[in-house]
């Protein structure tokens, strides 16, 4: 696969708690480069990086990171003030617990009050697959695919796992017309990127894929 076809499917991302804004200006300086999808970054260098790229660059936050278990109301709080700041894309954790206990409607109704708050941006859902079940992967993919969400999301890259084949595949298959899949966490190669790409994931989410396609 061409370089040029893996780079636009790109999050360079960029969500470490250390992360200080000359490293996220680095990132920004790679993404503009490359010209990635996005890059990924904390909330609260949103408005300083749009500042930064103006529109060379789609910025792309982060919403109830990582542990998705805020209150609704805070996590709509966060995405309109991302939005204010000039985000373009949204990546939201949903709440876990909520799964655990099959409230399927409640996971529903807090992705659709996100969704609202983009005010038209992109919204992508992380479900955190290395934390479900295989039907609990399939379910979110039906609840996902009603909200109104443009992509469902692997992994937030903090938990006990990132993006596998098989989960991809799984999504690809569940998920409704017109949804998107992102792979996240975990993507150690250029030819893992390239397969994920061949399962059908629309994006991916990484740090290190543009110094892995350097060194080819």
């Amino acid at each position: 696969m061409e370089k040029r076809e893996i780079l636009k499917r790109l999050d360079h991302t960029l969500l470490k708690q250390t992360a200080t804004w000359e490293q996220v200006q680095a990132l920004c300086e790679e993404g503009m480069e490359y010209e990635v999808a996005s890059v990924c970054i904390p909330p609260c260098y949103v408005k300083k990086a749009k500042d930064y790229v103006k529109e060379r660059l789609k910025i792309c936050t982060v919403i109830g990171f990582p542990n998705g278990n805020m209150t609704t109301a805070a996590k709509v709080f966060e995405t309109e003030d991302a939005v204010k700041n000039g985000a373009d894309e949204i990546d939201m954790v949903i709440n876990l617990g909520m799964v655990k206990e099959q409230n399927y409607e409640g996971v529903l109704a807090e992705i659709q009050e996100i969704k609202q708050a983009c005010h038209g941006k992109l919204l992508k859902v992380i479900i955190e697959t290395c934390l479900l079940t295989e039907e609990e992967k399939m379910k979110l993919c039906q609840v996902v695919s009603k909200s109104g969400a443009d992509y469902i999301k692997t992994s937030t890259g903090f938990s006990t796992g990132g993006a596998t084949f098989g989960d991809v595949e799984l999504m690809r298959k569940h998920v409704g017309k017109g949804i998107k899949v992102k792979a996240a966490g975990g993507i150690a190669s250029v030819e893992d990127a390239e397969k994920f790409i061949a399962l059908g994931a629309d994006r991916l989410g990484t740090s290190r894929l543009i110094s892995l396609l350097e060194k080819k």
